[in-house]
């Protein structure tokens, strides 16, 4: 759930990134690197929309071969994991709080992308939701 393929076209002097998976997430860069280096940037701001409006994040499509992937930092993707499980169990940050005995403003900075938050408050909270936190050294 970390890399989305990213779409990069000529526009001008500029090069444009558009997210085939995440429509918000547009941005430009005068060459390749700094395009890459918006689009990263694009992308965490636009995980913000979802959270904000309490929207699922959709997940990655399969990048093309060849095809640029900009990838969540690992805190990011965790608590994009986070509440879509929350949405999709219909579980509201209250009763995510009673579950794994926190107080809710605890859950709402679980879920707030600004705020630091140790990777096994994450973990808890899905093992709360009948989920298991896997990390991968692929």
């Amino acid at each position: 759930m970390r890399g989305y393929p990213v779409n990069l076209r000529k526009d001008g002097k500029f090069i444009l990134v558009t997210f085939p998976d995440i429509p918000e997430a547009i941005t430009q860069g005068v060459d390749r690197a700094e395009a890459l280096a918006m689009a990263k940037e694009a992308l965490e701001v636009a995980m913000d929309f979802y959270f904000e409006d309490h929207r699922p994040v959709p997940p990655p499509s399969q990048p093309k071969r060849g095809q640029a992937v900009v990838e969540l930092p690992v805190s990011v993707a965790a608590k994009v994991l986070l509440l879509n499980e929350m949405l999709r169990q219909k579980v509201r940050p209250i009763e995510l709080a009673r579950r794994i005995g926190v107080t809710k403003q605890e859950v709402n900075r679980l879920t707030d992308l600004k705020h630091a938050t140790k990777i096994d408050r994450i973990d808890a909270a899905l093992r709360a939701l009948g989920k298991r936190l896997v990390l991968d050294a692929a």
